[in-house]
């Protein structure tokens, strides 16, 4: 049986569901080409804004048994300047989707990030509003405000004609509210989760252990926040969803796309399984589909919501 792993996200087609998450390597070419050449779909740059920033002082990881971290790196990155020619150079050197990712501490930055940033003609662009660890900073993650979400949404389309996905985030009342109101705002995707807000202590010391002391929690622990943030607004909108947050195995891939993401990021697990885990989670995939009959992707998008399931 011949098993057909491509899917679309916004017009754009991936080999396979698998998208490099933004925020796993930094934004070089070499980093997101050597992604695509060890087997993901489609890559997403680390989250970009307008100048330079240094981010958070170490430290700013922990390991949390179960293959799952605390981070709070505090979105570094070299700035749009640097960012645009890295994607330059990645989007001459590929066929494969490359999407930028854009963050920003106003509207009207956003609205300049989103402009700058489509000189490199990225296949799409992902609106970071909802980084959990740099609130001291931003204040309230724009994520959090279905009317702030909205106007970022628009701001970006005004100064845009590449598809946007608006990265949502969990740590809200009722994420399907945000979702609702970017897709009326435009958006032509949405990505479910971000990581989830976190604390981890350091009981000898009786201080947290990560520099910034609150961070953002991926990997193993937050796929069932995933999978419910994906499942409920799948039942709410009618724009694609990538889904992202604690996808280790084909199975939980499986698990995402059957809750209604058209394809599945992948961050924690370069860490835990290494980047060959792409090639490693595509063909637990392929076998699931082969042992249950299943002859493309497409079948099992948004199955779990079907009343007569295979």
């Amino acid at each position: 049986m011949e098993i057909n792993l491509s899917t679309s996200l916004c017009g754009v087609r991936l080999r396979n569901p698998l998208v490099l998450a933004s925020g796993i390597v930094d934004t070089t070419a070499s980093a997101l080409l050597f992604a695509l050449k060890n087997g993901a779909g489609a890559v997403i740059i680390k989250s970009i804004c307008p100048e330079p920033r240094t981010g958070h002082k170490e430290p700013i990881l922990h390991a949390i048994k179960g293959d799952s971290m605390l981070n709070a790196v505090g979105l570094s990155n070299p700035g749009l300047k640097i960012a645009v020619e890295e994607l330059k150079n990645a989007k001459s050197r590929t066929k494969e989707p490359i999407i930028a990712n854009i963050f920003a501490s106003s509207v009207e930055e956003f609205g300049y990030s989103a402009k700058e940033v489509s000189r490199a003609n990225p296949d799409l662009i992902e609106v970071n509003i909802s980084c959990p660890n740099v609130e001291d900073e931003f204040g309230k993650p724009f994520s959090c405000d279905p009317d702030l979400a909205a106007e970022v949404t628009r701001a970006v389309k005004e100064n845009t004609n590449i598809p946007i996905i608006i990265k949502l985030s969990p740590n809200v009342a009722n994420i399907t509210v945000i979702a609702k109101a970017v897709e009326q705002a435009g958006a032509d995707a949405i990505t479910c989760i971000n990581t989830v807000g976190g604390m981890v202590i350091d009981t000898k010391t009786a201080q947290p252990i990560i520099s910034n002391k609150v961070g953002g929690l991926s990997g193993q622990a937050i796929k069932p926040v995933a999978v419910k943030a994906i499942y409920e607004c799948y039942k709410a909108v009618n724009i694609p969803i990538l889904g992202t947050g604690g996808v280790m195995t084909g199975n939980d891939a499986i698990e995402q796309l059957m809750a209604g993401a058209v394809a599945v990021g992948i961050g924690t697990a370069i860490y835990t399984r290494g980047i060959d885990c792409f090639d490693k989670i595509n063909q637990e995939i392929e076998e699931f589909m082969q042992e249950n009959n299943y002859n493309s992707i497409k079948e099992i998008i948004g199955l779990a919501h079907k009343e007569n399931k295979k």
